[in-house]
């Protein structure tokens, strides 16, 4: 479960209002799809509650962990990967993931067989000895991911997670985002592709302006319009585009 309450983010010595007020409270056992343009403070929000950036005010609780007063147990709670892989690009692929499993100390004896699953799950495993500077994006965006999932966390945290991937590599992303929530655990991911937040989402939240405009199921969402307008439509015309 992720809350967040009255959250604010402001730059340029509070000039500009990047999160607005924003309260959020994303459950346990549900792909919750984060949806907006490009400035509207996706990704600002995101890193708020992964604890890169600090909130102006209100809180954020991963699984009941305060990430600003209790961080150590709040980042353990999460697996996240960032909209752009810059990873240590000197390191091979399974160099990288064993340094990302000492990092949530996942111990040797169950390491090694998660990490063989996921790299033959992504059609990586051939590529593990490989420099990551010789990695597709791609590549670089699938092994960012095995190793943001490797301690098995209860929540995963994705910014853009189908960016540059094969079909292949995000179906099977998808399958597993599906398969982790049906053990009760939760998924919360931005997006930019709208028509996987209608068919993968069991929940969405649209922002704009740092603003939530819309926070709800697909009924929900057709309900609210009344006209049973699509996805795409209600995205154009909350966000005045």
């Amino acid at each position: 479960m992720i809350e967040l309450f009255n959250v604010n983010k402001s730059y340029s010595k509070g000039a500009v209002k990047a999160v607005d007020n924003l309260t959020l409270e994303i459950k346990k056992g549900e792909i919750f799809g984060f949806l907006g343009p490009n400035g509207a403070g996706k990704t600002t929000t995101i890193k708020m509650i992964t604890g890169i950036l600090n909130a102006d005010s209100g809180w954020i609780k991963i699984n009941g962990y305060d990430i600003k007063t209790d961080p150590i147990n709040a980042r353990m709670q999460f697996g996240y990967a960032p909209d752009n892989p810059d990873i240590y690009t000197k390191l091979r692929g399974i160099e990288y993931l064993n340094f990302m499993a000492d990092v949530y100390q996942v111990p040797r004896e169950t390491r090694k067989d998660r990490i063989v699953n996921m790299l033959k799950r992504f059609d990586l495993y051939e590529a593990a000895g490989d420099i990551i500077q010789s990695y597709s994006h791609g590549m670089r965006q699938k092994i960012v991911v095995i190793g943001a999932l490797l301690h098995n966390p209860e929540v995963w945290i994705l910014d853009e997670p189908l960016t540059g991937l094969d079909p292949k590599s995000a179906f099977i992303l998808k399958e597993m985002m599906r398969e982790h929530v049906k053990q009760g655990k939760t998924v919360f991911f931005s997006t930019h592709v709208l028509e996987v937040a209608e068919k993968l989402c069991d929940r969405l939240a649209i922002i704009n302006k740092g603003k939530i405009m819309f926070c709800g199921d697909m009924d929900e969402i057709k309900r609210y319009t009344e006209q049973n307008q699509s996805l795409e439509k209600v995205f154009l015309e909350m966000t005045q585009i």
